[in-house]
Formats: C-alpha cells, sequence, structure tokens
C-alpha cells in the first residue's frame, strides 16, 4: 500500500508545481508582448530612409539630375512628408485605440490562447506586408495606411490577452512590483525592434518589417502550443483575488492565499491546501460581463481618464523626444536617438518602483498621483535646464521617465489586473480582459492626441509643448482624487482600528 505524503511534504509539492507554472506564463506572455513592441518599432526606424537626403548619396545614377529626392520611396518624397509619416502613425494608432474597446468584450468570449495565438499571427502578416510594399514595388499611399490600419487593429488582442492571463495566474498581493518588472517587455521589444530594423534600413529596408513580422508569428505559434489561461487548468491552485467577504474577514479568520503562494498563521497548511482546493471554480462557469457592468466597477472610469492624460504624455516623449534634443542641444539624429533611450531606461526603473511602493503601502491611486504630481515640476526643469550638459540630460531624462512612465506601466498593469478582480465581482475574473481593453483603450486615445498636438504646437515653441504636458499630468492627477481620498480614509481606518478604537 503506498504511503500518504505528509502535509508539509504535500505543501512542498504543490507550492513547487505552482511556482514552475506561473514562472512560465510570466516569461511567455513576457516575449509576447515584447514581439507586439517589436513589430511596432520599424516604421520609426525606416522613416529616415523612406526620406532621405539624397545629395549625401551623389547625383541620380540614372539622369545625372541634381534631385535631392531621387533616392526617396514614393509618395514619401514630397515636401509634405511629415504630414504623411504622421498619417501613418495616426492610422495605427487611431485603429489601435478604437478596436481595444472591441478587443476587450471578445477576449471575454474566445478561448486566450487562440485569441492571442490568432492576433499576433496577423500582426505578422500585415508587418511583413508592409516591407513587402518594398519588393512588390509599391508606391501607393493608401495602400501603407490599410495596413498599418490592419496592423493596429490586429495589435489590439495582445495587451488584454496578456493581462488577463497573468491576473489569473498572480493575486494580489504582490502584483505590482512583478508586474512592475514583467512591463520592461514594452522597452526590451522596442530595442530589440530598433536593433534588427537597423540591420537592413540601409540596404533593404523591407525586411527590416518582413524579420519582424516573421518572429512575432512564430511567437504566436509557440503562444499557442505553450499558454495556459487559468491555474485549474493544469491543476493548479488558484489565487485569491478577493474572498466572498472583504480582505479584513480573511486575515480576522487567520488565512490568506496571495500572489499564488500560500500564508499561514494560525491554520495548518493542510488546512490551508484544502481551501485553495476548494476554491477553484470551473472554468465553464465564469461568464463575461458586459461593457456597462466593466465601467460600473469602482474606479474603472478614474483610472480609464487618467491613463488618457498619462499615455498622452508618455506617447509625445516616444515619437518627439529624439527630435527636441536634435532642436534643442544640437546633438546627431543618431546620438539624440541613443539619449531618447535613457527615458525607457527610466520607464522601467519607475515601473518596477510603482509596483513596489503600492505593493507596500497598499494604495494604487495614491502612488499614481504622487508620482504624477512630482512629474510635473520635472519636466518643467529638463525643459529650461535639461540640456546644460550631459550629464545633467542623462540623469533628468532618466527622471523623467521614471516619473512618467511609471503611474502609465502601473495602471495597464496591475490597476487593471486589480479592477478586473475586484471584490464587488463577487469571484469572477471573467471581467479581467473587458477592463482592461477599457482603460487601455481610453489611455491609447492620448497616445494618438499627443505626438498630433505636439506637432502642432511645437510650431509656436517647444515651451507651450511642454506646458501642454505638464496640463495633461495635472489633470491625470485630479480625475484620481476620489480614489486617493477613499485609500487616505481606508489608512486612517486602518490606523484607529489598530490602536484600539472602536469605529461606530
Amino acid at each position: 500500500m503506498r504511503s500518504i505524503p505528509a502535509p508539509g511534504i504535500r505543501f512542498l509539492r504543490s507550492f513547487s508545481r505552482d511556482s514552475w507554472y506561473r514562472g512560465l506564463i510570466l516569461v511567455l506572455t513576457f516575449f509576447c508582448y515584447a514581439t507586439f513592441h517589436l513589430s511596432r518599432k520599424p516604421i520609426s526606424i525606416v522613416k529616415s530612409e523612406l526620406h532621405y537626403n539624397c545629395s549625401s548619396r551623389g547625383s541620380n545614377p540614372r539622369n545625372d539630375s541634381n534631385s535631392t529626392t531621387w533616392c526617396d520611396w514614393k509618395p514619401f518624397d514630397q515636401d509634405n512628408y511629415k504630414e504623411l509619416f504622421g498619417a501613418l502613425d495616426n492610422a495605427f494608432l487611431v485603429a489601435y485605440a478604437i478596436g481595444m474597446y472591441i478587443s476587450g468584450i471578445f477576449g471575454e468570449r474566445l478561448p486566450l490562447r487562440y485569441y492571442l495565438s490568432g492576433g499576433m499571427v496577423l500582426s505578422g502578416l500585415f508587418t511583413s506586408l508592409f516591407g513587402l510594399g518594398y519588393y512588390w514595388n509599391i508606391h501607393e499611399l493608401w495602400y501603407f495606411v490599410l495596413v498599418q490600419i490592419l496592423n493596429g487593429l490586429a495589435q489590439t488582442t495582445g495587451w488584454p490577452s496578456v493581462v488577463t492571463c497573468v491576473g489569473n495566474w498572480f493575486g494580489k498581493g504582490k502584483r505590482g512590483l512583478i508586474m512592475g518588472i514583467w512591463n520592461s517587455h514594452t522597452s526590451v521589444g522596442n530595442i530589440l525592434g530598433s536593433l534588427i530594423a537597423g540591420v537592413w534600413v540601409s540596404s533593404s529596408w523591407g525586411l527590416s518589417f518582413v524579420v519582424p513580422g516573421v518572429i512575432i508569428a512564430s511567437m504566436g505559434v509557440i503562444c499557442f502550443l505553450f499558454l495556459i489561461e487559468y491555474p485549474e487548468d493544469v491543476d493548479c491552485s488558484p489565487p485569491l483575488h478577493h474572498t466572498a467577504g472583504s480582505d479584513e474577514k480573511g486575515l480576522e479568520a487567520g488565512h490568506s492565499i496571495s500572489d499564488g503562494s500560500l500564508n499561514t498563521s494560525t491554520n495548518s497548511r493542510e488546512n490551508i491546501i484544502d481551501i485553495a482546493q476548494g476554491s477553484k471554480e470551473p472554468t465553464e462557469d465564469r461568464e463575461a460581463i458586459s461593457f456597462i457592468d466593466a465601467l460600473r466597477i469602482p474606479g474603472v472610469v478614474e483610472f480609464s481618464f487618467c491613463l488618457l492624460f498619462a499615455k498622452l504624455v508618455s506617447y509625445t516623449f516616444l515619437y518627439w523626444l529624439p527630435l527636441y534634443i536634435v532642436n534643442v542641444a544640437h546633438f546627431t539624429a543618431k546620438k539624440a536617438g541613443d539619449m531618447s533611450t535613457l527615458f525607457d531606461v527610466g520607464g522601467i526603473i519607475g515601473g518596477i518602483m510603482a509596483g513596489l511602493i503600492s505593493d507596500y503601502t497598499g494604495g494604487r491611486a495614491t502612488t499614481c498621483c504622487a508620482m504624477l504630481i512630482l512629474a510635473a515640476p520635472m519636466l518643467f526643469l529638463y525643459n529650461h535646464v535639461g540640456q546644460n550638459g550631459l550629464g545633467t540630460s542623462i540623469v533628468m531624462l532618466i527622471i523623467c521617465g521614471g516619473l512618467v512612465n511609471g503611474p502609465y506601466a502601473l495602471i495597464t498593469t496591475a490597476v487593471s489586473a486589480d479592477l478586473g478582480t475586484h471584490e464587488s465581482l463577487q469571484g469572477n475574473a471573467k471581467a479581467l480582459s473587458t477592463v482592461t481593453a477599457i482603460i487601455d483603450g481610453t489611455g491609447s486615445v492620448g497616445a494618438a492626441l499627443g505626438p498630433l498636438l505636439a506637432g502642432l504646437i511645437s510650431t509656436t515653441s517647444w515651451d507651450n509643448v511642454f506646458y501642454m504636458l505638464i496640463s495633461a499630468d495635472v489633470l491625470a492627477c485630479l480625475l484620481l482624487s476620489r480614489v486617493v481620498f477613499k485609500e487616505m480614509r481606508g489608512w486612517c481606518g486602518w490606523y484607529t482600528r489598530k490602536r484600539g478604537f472602536k469605529e461606530f
């Protein structure tokens, strides 16, 4: 007769199995979304090749004319090439923003593995089609705009899916730190996309799109083979997002389960294993919620509009920072591009710090608001003294990147996952995809507006662009005031109870 393992051994085995699967999901979703950004980056690298100062390459070898546009790729050889490049950017961003609202609804009702992997394969196809225009000798603007629109729609499958999957596997306790580290996939994808596109940009720019397209499509196949949507699907213990009662009641009962790990107080490990197993619900029992019901979740509207202004600031830096450095600091284009990556480095640090602080304090909104308040004067200082020396510029770019992208990263990851598993849903985590899509879709409206407004305002002065960014930061902070007030009231109530005062 086979002996029954001791409760402690059973606990260790369960913990080891759960941790292995959670690590797999974290790494897999990290590389999945990194390839999304990898496929977005080539357009910013190839722009300089589509419209090039041909005089540096000598005279036209075909007719010996002195034309400075003979090496450009039509139709981007015209004087309005900046507007045409803007049309390409906005075609993608507007389609992405509109499609995001629809994507979350489909994401709740379709198998996540099929939905995400299908979107990655389609995105790889459309990215490659842009590059194939080089080999097919296509010079029609509508073709490139159409491909950008279709790619923007396909890429809306990515963010709701990966956040939903990570939210399904990781509970609330250390979600901010975990997702803060995990969110660095954005910068990793941007860096890899720049390096890959740069290899062929001067020789055969079509490959700058085709190769990233093949990479994201291949990653989609890997996602299809290995992605696991729910812990229950492989008999793992699900994280406890919220109990039927409040979190405080759960603590008073002497146990809590978060982040997939098991924490004990007075209960035995064996009892907690039974609790975790008893909390599993069949995947089929979950029902998706409607768009309106998702908006009614407390905090969704506030964080959505806060992200609109936060993402407006972040994407303005993404698209305009290199040009600003060239115009103000008079760096070369290559050096300005290298300097602009420091903003992303600061964003990685800011995202991790925001997650860590919000986990420790329990105040997601307060953390975002504090960073937004600090970002406003730092943006002002960077505009006025940020170019007074290389060292000053490096330090201020990293600080601004951290303060600007920290709230953006926290809202799109941990906050979205928290709201998608809100206690008002009574344990139903099927709202994750819809909530994530609403929040990021609203933020994507700001991502489309920011670069557009910066292009219009920069014709007056760069000072006015920074005033616009500072105003957006202040508005983002004000939109969270109700949630911040609620969090502070919760802290005051907890402190009062801790000192032995009874609330009536």
